[in-house]
């Protein structure tokens, strides 16, 4: 880098390569978003969000977005503006698939801005970049980032089965996702207390939380609080505009007490249960019909469908995973599950594996069990990265954010079972939130605040830059400059 060139800026997550020049560039009222490039029109709507959230970060109000090549756009990048430019065939030699998938280039010169990447989801997270700068500095530093995620897979589960949390508060939780470049929102659709009242299941807390106009379904939405097509719609259209895989998980054959409440038949050993009977033709059946009306509302390429902590037959069980994996195939899907076979059985030669397997307890299925076994692993170990709010096990007052800044990567798992870094079958991490206490008063704004300063450090590990960082307390400063991101309507703010 030349004397006096620009430092390399600082955002979350780090920027893997940046070559400074020298000078400043300033986005000015004159300024205008201009979209180019193959396949243009898939910006506008960015375009458009873009220049919302420059008035709303920066205090710079711009005209409406142009195409180029238009009457109206400026000729070439020397006018002052910020160009969006995807790129089909950008590449990066040191980023490679991962480049092509979600990477960008962010050139700064002294006449414009210009972001370019093969996908929406890169020109996206150049936008995030972007007003991460200006929200330090009006001046934004003249150089070239080009930047790439580690991992795949970069997540958080949000428990709304025990805990309802309006649509509100998920479409913000998709655009702080976003703001820190995480892709995948697991939403937790349907659960139950963990142990009934005195025994008797028809007294504990369920929901399921997907509403059906269709005939036949009244009942299983849960009275106090669920989502409607609308709803969802609303949350699928929020995610797609943030560059967030939204994956539903419908919970069985444990955790089930919604579906045995609706159908008592299907439950094991008679209805004061939350285990289904998977011996019960009726039970597969009706899984089945749950997960043909409501995945044609899920636009993602992939469904999770639980399958953890059962207690019933291991025959049954196998049965259970292997159809209902091939059921979501035929739907279109991807499956995903919860890690359960070191538990479920001594023989795991039976079991699908075009499952992408959550490695959530070392005991129940750890990452070396699952990848001799070859599938493909997301860490969602539970020590490490559970949080249950308010309760004395699993970081219920947050996840311990400086010793997974300081000691974590995406491949860390406890008791020896850590894989090598960039393992082909650790497809990335993610975080989650378990509502166990039901009936423990608390909010989705004290969720929040529980959990809200661990996006940015486990964003910043899930991303992977090799670039040198700060210290935890200086990335703890550096985290609140840059905030939660612009747009947010029912998130609070965090000090």
């Amino acid at each position: 880098m030349p004397d006096g060139a620009n430092a390399r800026p600082s955002v979350i997550p780090a920027l893997r390569e940046w070559t400074g020049g020298t000078g400043m560039f300033r986005v000015t009222p004159a300024s205008r978003v201009v979209v180019g490039g193959p396949a243009a029109e898939r910006l506008v709507r960015l375009a458009r969000e873009l220049v919302r959230e420059l008035t709303e970060v920066a205090g710079v109000q711009l005209g409406d977005p142009v195409a180029a090549g238009t009457p109206a756009a400026p000729a070439g990048p020397a006018h002052g503006c910020v160009h969006l430019r995807l790129d089909p065939g950008a590449s990066h030699p040191r980023g490679g698939d991962l480049y092509a998938r979600e990477g960008y280039t962010l050139e700064v010169t002294g006449t414009a801005v210009t972001i370019t990447a093969p996908t929406y989801s890169g020109v996206y997270y150049g936008t995030r970049t972007l007003l991460q700068l200006l929200l330090q500095s009006p001046e934004l530093p003249q150089g070239t980032a080009r930047d790439w995620p580690a991992y795949r897979l970069r997540g958080f589960m949000l428990d709304v089965g025990r805990r309802f949390f309006t649509p509100g508060f998920v479409r913000d939780y998709l655009r702080l996702m976003g703001w820190f470049k995480l892709n995948d929102l697991q939403l937790h659709l349907n659960d139950n207390e963990i142990k009934p009242p005195d025994g008797d299941w028809s007294r504990a807390y369920d929901a399921f939380r997907l509403r059906s106009d269709a005939p036949g379904w009244a009942g299983l939405a849960a009275p106090d609080g669920s989502y409607d097509r609308a709803d969802w719609d609303g949350f699928e259209d929020t995610a797609a505009l943030h560059a967030v895989q939204l994956t539903p998980e419908i919970d069985a054959p444990a955790h089930a007490r919604s579906f045995v409440r609706v159908r008592p038949g299907i439950g094991l050993g008679g209805a004061n249960t939350d285990h289904l009977d998977l011996g019960n033709p009726q039970t597969l059946a009706f899984v089945r019909s749950v997960l043909d009306e409501f995945t044609p509302w899920f636009r993602g390429p992939e469904v999770h469908y639980g399958a953890d902590e059962y207690t019933g037959p291991e025959a049954h069980y196998r049965t259970y995973f292997n159809e209902t994996a091939a059921h979501l195939r035929r739907l279109g899907k991807h499956p995903r599950a919860w890690g359960s076979l070191s538990r479920m059985t001594d023989d795991p030669a039976g079991y699908d594996r075009d499952v992408t397997v959550h490695s959530w307890n070392n005991g129940w299925y750890g990452p070396h069990a699952a990848k001799a076994d070859g599938y493909e692993i997301v860490n969602t170990n539970d020590d490490l990265l559970y949080v249950v709010p308010f309760a004395d096990y699993y970081h219920g007052q947050g996840l311990d954010t400086r010793a997974l800044y300081d000691t974590w990567e995406p491949h860390v798992f406890p008791d020896g079972q850590s894989l090598e870094p960039g393992d082909p079958q650790l497809r990335g991490a993610m975080f989650a939130v378990w509502n166990d206490l039901v009936r423990t008063p608390y909010t989705e704004q004290d969720v929040h605040a529980l959990i809200g300063p661990a996006f940015g450090v486990l964003a910043q590990k899930m991303w992977g830059s090799t670039a040198a960082t700060p210290s935890y307390d200086g990335f703890t400063a550096l985290r609140k400059r840059i905030g939660t991101g612009p747009g947010l309507t029912t998130v609070a703010p965090l000090g």
